[in-house]
């Protein structure tokens, strides 16, 4: 098993990958060259509650693919076992690390149809719907993560990312990432910027920019 640190109470994730291979960015302002990625509950963290790691280049991660091996096992599993949400859950990771979003959305709905109250399978959902090109659908994601656990933390990053870059929503990430800070007044992005700061930032821009932001 992978090692896991604590980003939070309740959060949990894995030392070795974020789980969002193409990596975007805001091109004007103070966001040019910032990178964001929407990331995974098990995933390295996307929020930090103190100074970041000197040494933390989260381009340099990167995971060891599912092997078909894994799944035809998980897929037996699930198929002998159908109330085994964890096996749903594992066979969803295994079809996210190998890049089969469809599969792994409808892995995860099967475990959440077993657990619905768990945040990180909701967030990885999420991510899964982005990756998939609905971004519509991993704010539902997000959001029902947040419902389930309000101080969840990568679930509401993520839904900043998403509203900023994929629905060019300012007002809805700044709401987003202001409700981050009320769980952590203190949150980090992986680059070392503070949420505090991108939301002032992001302020201004949208500001300056009037129309065009929308």
């Amino acid at each position: 098993m992978a090692k896991q640190q604590k980003i939070g109470e309740g959060n949990y994730v894995r030392k070795e990958t974020f789980l969002m291979v193409t990596l975007l960015a805001l091109a004007v302002g103070f966001f040019g060259g910032v990178m964001f990625a929407v990331f995974k509950s098990d995933s390295k963290a996307p929020v930090q509650s103190a100074a970041p790691v000197q040494s933390a280049p989260v381009q340099t991660q990167t995971a060891a693919p599912a092997g078909s091996d894994r799944i035809a096992a998980l897929e037996r599993e699930t198929q002998a076992n159908p109330g085994n949400a964890n096996a749903w859950t594992e066979l969803g990771n295994a079809y996210f690390d190998s890049n089969q979003f469809e599969k792994s959305i409808s892995a995860y709905r099967k475990s959440l149809e077993l657990d619905p109250n768990n945040p990180n399978i909701w967030t990885d959902m999420g991510v899964m719907y982005r990756r998939s090109g609905k971004p519509q659908e991993a704010i539902k994601a997000f959001d029902e993560a947040i419902a389930v656990d309000p101080k969840h933390e990568v679930s509401r990053m993520n839904k900043g990312i998403v509203l900023l870059h994929d629905l060019n929503d300012f007002d809805g990430a700044i709401r987003a990432w202001e409700g981050l800070l009320e769980v952590n007044p203190i949150a980090m992005a992986p680059n070392g910027v503070s949420i505090d700061e991108m939301v002032i930032q992001l302020k201004k821009q949208k500001a300056g920019q009037g129309p065009q932001s929308q």
